[in-house]
């Protein structure tokens, strides 16, 4: 299956507590860190609920 790349841009400290937790289902602890997940609709989802936060990478 396709994956895609999803990198942290933005800082969590001030996010509330659910977008942390998507966060961290995302795999992404630290800022500038950069993970490959599958590309799925429920991962498109979790991307769309913190997109302020992250950057899809080509």
């Amino acid at each position: 299956m396709a994956t895609i790349k999803v990198k942290q841009v933005r800082s969590r400290i001030h996010a509330p507590r659910t977008q942390k937790a998507t966060l961290d289902t995302l795999g992404l602890r630290k800022m500038n860190q950069v993970v490959e997940i599958e590309d799925t609709p429920s991962n498109r989802g979790l991307i769309k609920a913190v997109f302020h936060l992250v950057k899809v990478i080509d």
